[in-house]
């Protein structure tokens, strides 16, 4: 340790909000690396308010280095949605063990690869990924209204088998892409589902900002349940809430509107605790995300179902 952070760690418990403020700014200059001695500093300190003031100031800089992993992420040609939903889990789990859960999902992929295989119709495809997520991993989809944080984090998901729309659907959607399997999140009005669709191999290019000129929406998809949904039951619920631009609903989604869509469900569900500083954070990353991207809700209570 150096000799300025060691002078910056002594006024830690600074009572001048001004000087406070300096060593904070000074002290996050270092970045990710200051981390471990401020949590060294943390086990040796007894004043509870010191302690807390080192806990803020650990998170600030772990938010910060987020902040950046999510900046690169948007900016990518084609940002991959795994690593979306992983970046949204290291907000509550900032020491995530990416490796770990990569391993894990690479087993679920096997073992819906080795079920698969290139005769079956589009139904029976769907029906292995259900019998894999639902029966035998025994994934439990919880509605959104729960406002439970740890239903979006995808860490979290693997490790209790319960999740949301938006954790549950990303792991089926990342899946999809890895094998060939064309079901994509469509933007149906305050729902999050998928759509099997079949599109001319020579038109389709991964997360293009064009809409996709020719495809045909085979069924839906409901990722808390696996349940299937015909292009009538969506014709009448977009008919229920008077969703008249139809067409506009059946575009599949880019991952990076999937993960803008996420957080956004996210920072309801904080508002709805009344954790308003968590909240805000969201929106920061919210707003990294948002250009080209339209906010749109679809957490709140009473929403109409398919």
């Amino acid at each position: 340790m150096n000799s300025e952070i060691r002078a910056l760690f002594t006024l830690i418990d600074d009572p001048d909000d001004e000087v406070y403020d300096t060593v904070v700014s000074k002290l996050m200059n270092y970045g990710a690396d200051i981390i471990v001695p401020l949590e060294q500093l943390w086990e040796v300190t007894a004043d509870e308010s010191v302690q807390q003031r080192i806990e803020q100031l650990i998170h600030r800089v772990q938010f910060q280095d987020l902040q950046q992993d999510f900046y690169e992420w948007s900016n990518k040609e084609s940002p991959d949605l795994l690593s979306g939903a992983l970046l949204v889990a290291r907000y509550h789990y900032p020491q995530l063990n990416t490796a770990a859960i990569l391993a894990q999902f690479d087993k679920i992929r096997k073992n819906v690869w080795l079920e698969l295989n290139n005769y079956m119709l589009p139904v029976e495809q769907v029906n292995v990924f259900n019998s894999i997520l639902y029966n035998y991993y025994k994934l439990q989809g919880q509605e959104l209204t729960q406002r439970e944080p740890d239903h979006f984090f995808i860490n979290k998901v693997l490790e209790s088998h319960k999740g949301n729309a938006y954790s549950i659907g990303v792991l089926y959607l990342a899946l999809c892409e890895l094998l060939d399997i064309p079901v994509f999140a469509v933007d149906i009005p305050r729902q999050f589902i998928f759509a099997y669709i079949y599109m001319h191999p020579d038109l389709f290019a991964s997360d293009a900002d064009d809409v996709f000129p020719h495809h045909k929406v085979q069924f839906f998809i409901d990722p808390v349940n696996g349940a299937i949904y015909s292009q009538s039951d969506v014709d009448g619920y977009l008919k229920k809430i008077n969703a008249t631009d139809r067409e506009l609903y059946m575009n599949p989604l880019l991952n990076k509107r999937i993960i803008y869509k996420m957080l956004e469900e996210l920072c309801l569900c904080y508002k709805y605790r009344k954790e308003t500083d968590k909240a805000q954070d969201i929106e920061s990353l919210m707003q990294l995300l948002s250009d080209g991207t339209e906010s749109s809700s679809m957490g709140e209570e009473g929403d109409e179902e398919l």
